[in-house]
């Protein structure tokens, strides 16, 4: 049986090793070793070894240290959160406000169409543009009934303008398809995803008519929308899309609705929403300072969505030491 102190010098000389000494380190004489068996019963050194350790095992797992000097922050939405992941480390999320309620999304559900759409449609396919489509509420996309355009193309004026005529057509106009069948796929894929807090009445977000049944509304919470987020970080066309801040298609020119697209450094891409339930709605996913992953941010029921989320992304690069 190993004694607990020749463990410990066991332990010290493999930080020797890995600190640089190299091939001298085994040229150690009795003196030598006579020195680190009194490092190792000196246990102040070793909790400032451990300390340290710790440090660097926060550099390896990905993790920022939070600066204490930062104040906490005040945030006015509803709901907020910032997350960061990679893929060499487990989430950590950086800042949270009731991230666990459920609320309105508004067309941040048009995330979830488009993923629904790149899974299960072919993306060459034609669509021709139905008139229903064309009356849904709105003319984002500047799109015309009885246009035919392929399932990619409908996905720009969908994620980039957040058009309601392009969701309609997406869920009813593609090869037979009806709302419904859209639907029960979209919350299906949720359950898969573990969006557990998750549910879609519709493909595009917006509120239901007065006469509706039920009132029913989309509604996550901002971490189900963080778990949605680290998928669409995988889908090479979505990303693609939500990261175009303008775009000349089928004769017309598409602005991106994410007015930060632009302007926050490092950005991957996001997506904003609208309602009068929602209220204002915002996911942004960005790259981490130092490649340490990606920061994903989620900004629900506010009445300053940008300035709320320009703020909440600036926090985080002030109050972590990266």
């Amino acid at each position: 049986m190993i004694s607990q102190n020749l463990k410990y010098l066991l332990i010290t000389l493999g930080l020797v090793f890995s600190v640089g000494w190299g091939s001298n380190a085994l040229k150690l004489t009795l003196d030598d070793l006579f020195y680190w068996q009194q490092f190792v019963s000196n246990k102040d050194i070793l909790t400032a070894q451990a300390n340290q350790l710790s440090f660097e095992q926060h550099v390896r797992d990905l993790k920022p240290l939070r600066d204490n000097a930062v104040p906490d922050l005040a945030i006015k939405s509803k709901s907020a959160v910032s997350v960061l992941t990679g893929h060499n480390s487990s989430d950590r999320p950086l800042f949270e406000k009731e991230a666990r309620e459920k609320l309105a999304i508004a067309s941040l559900t048009k995330l979830m169409t488009a993923y629904v759409v790149t899974k299960h449609y072919d993306l060459e396919k034609e669509i021709t543009v139905s008139s229903k489509a064309i009356n849904q509420e709105e003319n984002f996309g500047k799109l015309k009934a009885g246009q035919t355009l392929t399932v990619r193309e409908l996905l720009y004026p969908l994620l980039i303008e957040s058009s309601n005529d392009a969701a309609f057509a997406l869920a009813n106009d593609y090869n037979g398809t009806n709302e419904a069948w859209f639907i029960d796929l979209m919350n299906k894929e949720a359950r898969n995803l573990g969006l557990n807090d998750t549910y879609f009445f519709n493909s595009s977000g917006l509120d239901p008519k007065d006469y509706e049944p039920q009132n029913r509304v989309n509604y996550s919470t901002a971490l189900d929308l963080v778990k949605l987020a680290k998928e669409i970080i995988k889908n090479d066309l979505i990303v693609s899309i939500i990261s175009t801040p303008k775009i000349t298609l089928y004769e017309e020119e598409l602005i991106n609705t994410n007015q930060l697209l632009t302007e926050v450094p490092y950005m991957l891409g996001g997506k904003t929403g609208y309602t009068d339930k929602a209220q204002g709605c915002f996911l942004m996913i960005s790259k981490a300072p130092k490649n340490k992953g990606y920061l994903i941010n989620v900004i629900l029921a506010s009445q300053n969505r940008f300035t709320e989320m320009e703020k909440l992304m600036r926090w985080t690069q002030e109050a972590y030491l990266w």
